[in-house]
């Protein structure tokens, strides 16, 4: 179980009375690579247009440029509103393979006024390696941000 007490502290102390959600995903993407350990891809996926992501802010090798809602996991977090957690990416029908090293997956909703403006993908090289307590702290993590 990864301790997310510290970075939490610091994203909020970071962000404070910014308003830029772009400021704000490139600040807690480089937080979250930096300090968690086994993140090996953090980013965001913003929502330009209907059913339509493309990358933002993120740190780590490259991103996929564009996903549409009906594909792969940020798609279907994207679709659904809802966290996806992702034990084994080869096991996901439709996964999009931006990294081969990719083993597993959490992506969760960002939303700012009630509306869908982003999904936070972050990419582990090992299997199963995000669980209940990274959903609920990153979750809180992008609450308190946006």
């Amino acid at each position: 179980m990864r301790d997310y007490s510290e970075v939490t502290k610091s994203i909020a102390a970071i962000c404070k009375g910014e308003t830029d959600a772009i400021t704000k995903m490139a600040t807690i993407s480089c937080e979250l690579f930096h300090v968690m350990e086994g993140f090996d891809w953090v980013g965001f996926y913003r929502v330009v247009e209907p059913n339509l992501l493309k990358v933002g802010p993120y740190q780590g090798g490259h991103g996929c440029l564009v996903i549409p809602f009906d594909k792969g996991v940020c798609g279907a977090c994207a679709r659904t509103e809802e966290t996806q957690i992702v034990a084994d990416v080869k096991a996901f029908s439709d996964h999009i393979a931006c990294s081969s090293s990719t083993q597993s997956e959490i992506v969760l909703p960002v939303f700012e006024n009630g509306k869908l403006i982003a999904v936070l993908d972050v990419d582990s090289d090992k299997h199963d390696d995000f669980d209940e307590s990274d959903k609920v702290a990153l979750e809180r993590i992008i609450k308190q941000n946006f």
